[in-house]
């Protein structure tokens, strides 16, 4: 604002109430008071997920769930991701593990509502054009006076002819400013990538504990046909009395002895007969 100039705000004068507008030439002398009025306050919340496919000294390439690499450099040590319940920083970043970034933001109203205020005397008037007034450091200063500007005097409406020398006045300017604070909180969480399954053709090794032998006396007899476990020495079994193998050749052996032993005695016997 130009100096000498007023504004288009109300202008009010009663018996040393003015509303007119003064410029910085006049900050000195002027008053000012600065309330805030908010309004309801609304919350977004973005969340961004994406995989880490490249570590570096510092920098990270992340593949977001659209497919989109991006690569975040200068990453400071004091940067904190909370993964698994566990605070880790760049240091502790390895190549598959899953990041999560909730981004919430909060949309404020406000309005910023200024008065200021400066007192003086009617210096001199020039209806409707300007008015000059005496400030409180004895200096003078011209006001331009709006188109149209009415007065309030002692209760009743008037134009700028209404003022005259000597009235002791107050010029007050109220300015309404609506603003928009944003703010917004950032979190970074994460999951630890899986462990990597074996190759389809590498055999999975289970480890089992050996069992506990039982005492020699009361150790039960071994179930016939069932394989000793590997990891308990084998006991030593006595010899078989004969195979089954062996056992059935041995009778037909027998059978035929048997048999040639009839065949003699029944030869003998006929010749006997005969003599």
């Amino acid at each position: 604002m130009k100096p000498g100039q007023l504004s288009r705000t109300p202008i009010l004068l009663a018996v040393g109430l003015f509303l007119l507008t003064f410029t910085v030439g006049v900050l000195a002398q002027v008053h000012s008071q600065t309330t805030t009025t908010h309004g309801a306050a609304t919350k977004t919340v973005e969340v961004r997920r994406g995989e880490i496919v490249y570590v570096g000294n510092h920098e990270l390439i992340v593949k977001m769930e659209n497919g989109e690499l991006r690569h975040i450099t200068n990453i400071p040590d004091s940067a904190r991701a909370l993964v698994d319940g566990k605070e880790l920083g760049i240091r502790d970043a390895k190549v598959g593990m899953i990041l999560e970034k909730t981004i919430t933001t909060t949309t404020t109203p406000r309005v910023v509502t200024k008065v200021e205020s400066v007192t003086g005397t009617v210096f001199h008037v020039t209806p409707p054009i300007s008015v000059i007034v005496t400030l409180e450091n004895g200096q003078n200063q011209q006001f331009t006076i709006p188109e149209g500007q009415k007065f309030n005097v002692e209760g009743q409406m008037v134009d700028a002819f209404g003022l005259r020398k000597g009235m002791k006045i107050t010029a007050t300017r109220v300015t309404e400013t609506p603003e928009t604070v944003l703010t917004q909180k950032t979190t970074l969480t994460g999951q630890m990538a899986p462990p990597t399954p074996p190759p389809a053709d590498v055999p999975i090794l289970v480890a089992a504990a050996a069992p506990t032998p039982a005492p020699a006396a009361e150790a039960a007899p071994a179930a016939e046909g069932a394989p000793a476990p590997e990891t308990a020495p084998a006991a030593p079994e006595a010899a078989p009395k004969e195979s089954p193998k062996t056992g059935s050749y041995l009778l037909i052996i027998g059978l035929v002895a048997v048999l040639i032993l009839g065949v003699g005695l029944a030869l003998r016997a006929r010749r006997t007969r005969r003599a």
